[in-house]
């Protein structure tokens, strides 16, 4: 019954109340917990509020009147006990429950993870799957029951990756890459967003995620493959990095091979060029053997 307001505010639908994975599902208990944790003081507060307005009314007459109490060692004992450990308690289960939900961690699977890289733009996601060299704009599909490991990064604004019956939120950097393991339990379509606000086209900067049987997947690579555009260097630059709202679902059937490496590496070195990374990989192989 205590748990019904806030499952009509949340919404039972979609979004962290309705999880869809692994990771969204400890991230609700551990909400509730913390819920039901904090109300052990929150109701006795309000109970005791209307119970002191009413025992304390003007013309109550079985109050008694005692204008020279100031103290109670017992009172004080147990408004400063109960919250102490309440704080205790959440403390140690944070403690736990980060280091379990740790974003960075692979999630434990027998089967093979689906690696998808993640660009933030203004206002588009773009996605690149490296393991079957196609990309995707607005939109990803991934099998159920296969962890899917995302690297993220951002060619725009500080922005956060989100889809909330999967799992938590990470942020998107310049120049950096987070990392984010998630799981989709079951087949649906599961709500992207933004989570940061980044200026005009935010409201509209979301995706779906298709979570399909591992044959869709297959058949939907292989469709994807087919698609005639190719995602180039030049291409990214060109149009997919230019601001934009509202962008259509897009495909390409092949992908420079490291793009999401070069883009990262763009904003830390100045006139960065593809395959710079390499060159200079293999020169400093070459002074070091001589």
């Amino acid at each position: 019954m205590v748990l019904i307001p806030v499952m009509l505010l949340g919404g039972c639908s979609s979004g962290v109340l309705d999880p869809q994975g692994p990771v969204a599902h400890h991230e609700l208990r551990l909400l509730v917990f913390a819920i039901l944790l904090m109300l052990i003081v929150v109701i006795p507060v309000i109970f005791l509020t209307f119970w002191f307005a009413w025992r304390y009314r003007d013309g109550a007459t079985k109050s008694k009147y005692r204008p020279e109490w100031s103290h109670s060692t017992a009172l004080e004992i147990v408004w400063w006990a109960i919250p102490c450990v309440i704080i205790l308690i959440l403390a140690i289960v944070t403690w736990v429950t980060t280091h379990s939900l740790n974003p960075y961690k692979p999630l434990k699977s027998d089967q093979q993870p689906v690696e998808i890289e993640v660009v933030a733009l203004d206002w588009k996601w773009m996605f690149i799957y490296p393991q079957y060299d196609i990309a995707t704009v607005n939109k990803i599909v991934i099998p159920v029951g296969q962890p899917v490991n995302f690297r993220i990064t951002s060619a725009a604004p500080m922005n956060s990756f989100f889809i909330p019956q999967l799992g938590g939120q990470i942020y998107a950097m310049t120049g950096m890459i987070t990392k984010l393991h998630l799981l989709a339990e079951r087949p649906g379509t599961y709500r992207g967003f933004s989570a940061n606000y980044t200026g005009q086209g935010f409201a509209h900067m979301q995706f779906y995620a298709d979570a399909t049987a591992k044959a869709d997947f297959d058949q939907w690579v292989t469709e994807v493959k087919s698609d005639k555009k190719n995602l180039t260097w030049d291409y990214f630059w060109d149009h997919l990095v230019i601001r934009s709202v509202n962008n259509p679902v897009t495909y390409y059937g092949q992908v420079d091979k490291n793009l999401f490496n070069d883009i990262v590496m763009y904003y830390m070195m100045p006139n960065y060029k593809p395959g710079m990374m390499g060159h200079m990989h293999h020169m400093s192989e070459t002074s070091l053997k001589m």
